[in-house]
């Protein structure tokens, strides 16, 4: 090194470090050299090509978003902007058993897999392929994979809507493990859905202990939210048993009028089922869901908002109530109208939301879906509402407990070696945040507003957020590795 020649590629100075374990707060400058952390704490007069001044601000892990159903939106910079610029860093994708890969198709996708968009979306013969596509692309944040169950069922099988034969279980517990051998983090399950309903807990079992011999995680999506929650629960708590894998249970809620307050019977089944076994949790901070438009999840609620409808888009943003209104018939007939389509659901109750988010092993994800006209604003503003309203305005949570929600604690559910916190020697993922401003400025009505207070965001050492002008610099994070 030359004389003269700064030590540090960035340093952000005079900050208040959060950093990702649950500690307090605490003021530290924070140097960064290449993709790295190099240094924290009192760095003085150390010199660095770029200074960062953080005073009046907060610098924290990125956030881990793992529930998401980016698989297409994080080839594209402009679809993935709703997570960076809430300072998300790294996604997980393929969630509730719909994942890109492995599908290709003669027609259009089925409910759900139609979430992720048209037939055109799937080339991927294998989850290979997939892994490809995202190791030749710039991406702007990390990507982690799982396979999905649903998108196996309609590849392998003539017919998805019964229990799969022994051969087509076979078949696909292959497929799950072309898969791990890709990378995948593991599979994932949406039993409530049509594509995946007809299967019975053993062929579950079966493709997860596929996942299970090379460390892969059972992401659920449970196959009740309603009425038959509890019993749900258990079914997946079974599955994780039978096939030796860490289990996730997938955007944890009780939904639904008659089923408002069972969030504390959920977590007793939590804590008697899941002793001695690897399990977390996710949730989102909203007492409304969404997903394709369904017959079954509008009777549970109390207001049905339009996301999308394929043949009457100019129905987007509108409720179900003011469309049947329109139309002159009942609503029955205006969800068969509108079909394909998507909603959100006003169906669960805000003390249920705080304890799901208050239990110690629930990680924040957003499910958002990038790809509705009008989404849910969860995509736009999970996790600037978990800081702004959730730790600012209400006191639910320190910031220190919610920042390890969304960073330390997926890191280590996930296997994200280095990652999920501010050390020296960890992958420099950080966020740079006012947080007496930062909150959520998406709203039911404008879903698409980014959030406010987010300052700064660097992705594996390089700023991504506001944008550098240069190549994203995202990684493919395969299952279990840096």
């Amino acid at each position: 090194m030359q004389v003269g020649e700064p030590i540090y590629d960035v340093i952000i100075k005079n900050g208040t470090l959060v950093d990702g374990t649950g500690a307090p707060p605490r003021r530290a400058d924070v140097a960064l050299v290449g993709d790295r952390i190099a240094a924290v704490g009192d760095l003085g007069a150390a010199s660095s090509a770029v200074t960062l001044d953080a005073t009046g601000l907060t610098l924290a892990p990125g956030f881990i978003d793992v529930h998401t159903h980016d698989d297409q939106a994080v080839l594209n910079r402009g679809t993935i902007l709703p997570k960076l610029t809430q300072g998300v860093t790294s996604v997980v994708v393929g969630n509730c058993g719909i994942s890109l890969a492995p599908l290709t198709l003669q027609g259009e996708p089925p409910p759900p897999i139609n979430l992720l968009g048209g037939r055109e979306r799937f080339t991927y013969g294998t989850f290979a392929q997939y892994a490809e596509a995202l190791e030749a692309t710039p991406l702007t944040v990390n990507v982690a994979a799982l396979v999905g169950h649903g998108t196996l069922r309609v590849q392998h099988m003539d017919d998805w809507s019964g229990p799969a034969s022994h051969a087509e279980i076979d078949t696909m517990a292959a497929a799950v493990g072309e898969a791990m051998a890709a990378g995948a983090m593991g599979l994932s399950c949406g039993l409530s859905y049509p594509t995946n309903r007809g299967a019975v807990t053993g062929e579950v079992v079966a493709l997860a202990r596929a996942a299970a011999g090379s460390q892969g995680r059972l992401c659920m999506h449970i196959r009740d939210e309603y009425d038959g929650v509890a019993g749900a629960v258990r079914e997946a708590f079974q599955c994780a048993r039978g096939s030796g894998a860490f289990l996730v249970l997938s955007h944890q809620k009780v939904a639904g009028t008659a089923n408002q307050g069972r969030s504390a019977e959920l977590i007793r089944i939590y804590e008697e089922e899941g002793a001695g076994l690897p399990f977390a949790i996710d949730c989102y901070p909203y007492t409304a869901g969404s997903s394709v438009l369904d017959p079954v999840s509008v009777g549970h609620s109390a207001k049905v908002l339009v996301t999308w409808s394929q043949p009457h888009p100019e129905m987007n943003g509108c409720t179900l109530e003011a469309i049947a209104a329109a139309w002159a018939c009942p609503q029955s007939e205006a969800i068969d109208r509108l079909q394909p389509a998507g909603a959100v659901y006003f169906h669960m109750l805000e003390t249920d939301v705080s304890r799901f988010l208050g239990w110690d092993r629930c990680m924040v994800g957003s499910d958002g879906l990038p790809h509705g006209e009008h989404p849910h604003p969860r995509l736009w503003g999970a996790f600037a509402r978990m800081l702004g309203v959730y730790v600012h305005d209400r006191g639910e949570f320190t910031l220190a407990e919610a920042v390890r929600k969304m960073t330390a604690l997926p890191a280590a559910v996930f296997g994200l070696t280095g990652r999920g916190r501010v050390e020296p020697g960890c992958f420099a993922d950080l966020v740079l945040f006012d947080a007496a401003q930062v909150r959520d400025c998406a709203t039911y009505e404008h879903p698409d507003r980014p959030a406010a207070g987010i300052r700064a965001v660097f992705v594996n050492g390089r700023q991504a957020w506001p944008d550098s002008g240069e190549p994203g610099s995202g990684r493919y994070l395969k299952g279990g590795s840096i």
